[in-house]
């Protein structure tokens, strides 16, 4: 557990030094990702941003896992 926690804060801290180039990234502005502007309504649903940003953790979580 204490391994975990450790790693989480080491990953935050890296991703907290990294947010100016980060923020760059297109996440949330990919075609798929549907939004809709009405008066006095917004909705935001990142559906192929979700999509990537899954697929990409599943892939670091197998990386790490030893890739059986």
């Amino acid at each position: 557990m204490a391994r975990t926690l450790i790693s989480i804060g080491i990953l935050l801290v890296v991703l907290g030094l990294l947010w100016p180039w980060l923020k760059n990234i297109p996440l949330g502005r990919l075609p798929g990702d549907i939004i809709i502007h009405r008066p006095h309504f917004r909705l935001y649903f990142p559906v192929t941003s979700s999509i990537v940003v899954s697929l990409l953790l599943a892939l670091l979580l197998w990386l790490f896992r030893g890739g059986k």
